[in-house]
């Protein structure tokens, strides 16, 4: 008998362990100010435990963190995990009045980031106004107990780099002025790797970020792309890099001398220390393809070898591509390919149920008198299929959740799918086109259906490359093209066989992009430029993926210590 129950316990401890494959990690984030000295002055800004860039969150692949987010700061925040997929959990995806309402000063709210197919590098930001500026850091998803990186090259070392943008104002302040008169924000006065501008900006030599390297030692630079405005070139002086990895997915290797990264993209690069050792500038320069204002400023840091030497007194500086040359950041991205093997298989719809189509404009608002600071005394504005996204008072997945007042106060449900002027979207503009509609407007999808979202780029108000993000997916980029999409010959130039899986990209100016994705991920999804003044503007909407038939493809319950709304 006793043999008996023995082997009972031993299938039922058995089956926890099972049930339980995953680590769960904690960690607590304090946002409070601290003090930075850059270009020659001090400041006081928010961030998270005293850092800048903040902490690195590290797990493996499937396993979940459960981050305490206390708020010391002076007004409300929100945390979003951008790129982790948050099966089933909405509740703790982040973005402001989207899923939650701020955590006010003085409150907490810990947050379950449940990690499912994600490995590579992600990040997490804030995701309140500007607050992103100065609130982010890395997440580091390892490979699974027993597996490894599906590298030739296994890394000896890894190294976490944070390309940011630093403003001597005080951000909130910058943003704040900008929506009450409705003219450009301020530019930033530099950009950083890891929290320091480094060469050649004032006050930055001596503080330089530093990488110290061996050499015949391999080094896998984890690459944030954390910078509010601008798309950037990275290389490294002297030394090709191989990107091994985009958003949290592998690719197939591309031997190169430069990256080009949007805003709210990851990369994974492997550097081998092969030169002569030395000192080397790594640097990031801005890709800018349009007449808005833009930070033409650059940012470096030292590449130091290990041993006995004389530093150069001026060491050698990476040849980056021009702020406007298209045909270098072409040359990058259409590179980009899934590992798509089979210890990483990808699965992307050869069919779609539904096609979305969506215009991507810069527009203006009038404003009483021409009283506004954009253009002709008119308000700057953004938007998608003409609808400038509203962002409201209450938080979108509460209302829909709980079905608030049948969730008419809260938002409306008539996200337009195709848009609602079909003209020659990347030719002259019209300036009937340029004021948009405002509103709280959602897409809703049923669970489970295969979608097509096209993003077209128009010529209204400034044309640039937007880098589109939606939460909750990862997607497949299956093509892209200059000038207006075709529903007929456009698709022929699709790749279904191994495109990127990816949760940002980049939609080129006077062109389109398109993505395909499975519905399955029940919730309140944001969908937004990663441009922040774009994404303030109103280059916003929301998917709401409907609750499937079966409690395992419905919404997880909300958590007890949701922030409440004021």
């Amino acid at each position: 008998m006793g043999l008996i129950l023995g082997f009972i316990g031993f299938l039922f401890l058995d089956w926890v362990s099972l049930s339980m494959a995953y680590d769960v990690h904690n960690y607590t984030f304090v946002l409070g100010n601290a003090n930075f000295e850059r270009l020659c002055s001090s400041k006081s800004m928010l961030v998270v435990n005293g850092m800048f860039p903040g902490p690195n969150i590290t797990v493996r692949k499937g396993d979940r963190a459960f981050v305490n987010v206390q708020n010391n700061g002076d007004y409300g925040v929100t945390i979003h995990w951008h790129g982790v997929k948050q099966p089933r959990n909405p509740w703790s995806d982040g973005p402001e009045n989207i899923t939650q309402c701020p955590i006010q000063p003085g409150k907490n709210f810990t947050q379950e980031v449940i990690f499912s197919t994600e490995e590579g590098t992600l990040w997490w930001h804030a995701h309140s106004d500007w607050s992103r500026a100065t609130v982010h850091g890395a997440i580091i998803i390892k490979p699974e107990n027993g597996t490894t990186y599906p590298y030739d090259q296994q890394p000896d070392e890894e190294v976490v780099i944070v390309l940011g943008e630093w403003f001597k104002g005080d951000v909130k302040e910058l943003i704040d002025n900008a929506t009450a008169t409705g003219g450009d924000p301020t530019i930033s006065d530099t950009y950083t790797i890891n929290g320091q501008p480094g060469f050649p900006n004032n006050c930055s030599n001596e503080t330089s970020y530093s990488l110290s390297v061996e050499f015949g030692k391999t080094y896998l630079l984890r690459i944030v792309n954390a910078v509010m405005n601008e798309e950037m070139f990275f290389g490294i002086a002297q030394h090709n890099i191989t990107v091994v990895g985009q958003d949290g997915s592998y690719i197939k290797p591309i031997s190169t001398d430069y990256i080009m990264i949007t805003p709210g993209q990851t990369m994974d690069v492997l550097l081998t220390a092969n030169q002569t050792p030395s000192y080397y500038y790594m640097a990031a320069t801005p890709f800018f393809d349009s007449s808005a204002p833009f930070d033409s400023s650059n940012t470096s840091a030292i590449l130091k070898y290990a041993g006995n030497y004389t530093a150069p007194s001026s060491p050698p500086y990476p040849s980056l591509p021009n702020v406007t040359d298209r045909d270098a950041a072409d040359n990058f991205t259409t590179r980009v390919r899934s590992l798509a093997s089979s210890e990483h298989p990808i699965d992307v719809p050869q069919e779609f149920d539904e096609r979305i189509v969506i215009t991507v404009s810069v527009n203006q608002l009038p404003c009483d008198q021409d009283s506004c600071d954009g253009p002709n005394g008119n308000r700057l504005a953004a938007s998608l299929n003409n609808v400038s996204f509203v962002t409201p008072t209450i938080d979108i997945l509460q209302a829909y959740y709980r079905n608030l007042s049948g969730n008419l106060s809260v938002y409306d449900d008539d996200f337009p799918g195709y848009p609602p002027f079909v003209f020659n979207y990347t030719g002259v503009s019209a300036d009937e086109y340029l004021t948009p509609s405002q509103g709280t407007k959602v897409k809703m999808i049923d669970y489970g259906k295969k979608i097509e979202v096209v993003f077209q780029g128009t010529n209204i108000g400034n044309a640039e490359n937007h880098p589109m993000h939606l939460h909750g997916f990862s997607f497949y980029l299956v093509g892209t093209g200059y000038g207006n999409f075709d529903n007929t010959t456009s698709p022929d130039g699709y790749n279904l066989s191994d495109p990127p899986e990816v949760n940002t990209i980049g939609v080129p100016k006077d062109g389109w992009a398109a993505i395909r994705f499975v519905a399955d991920n029940p919730g309140v999804w944001f969908m937004h430029c990663h441009l922040e003044r774009h994404a303030s503007w109103g280059m916003d909407t929301v998917l709401i993926v409907r609750n499937g038939t079966t409690a395992e493809t419905s919404m997880l319950p909300p958590p007890r210590n949701l922030p409440t709304c004021t």
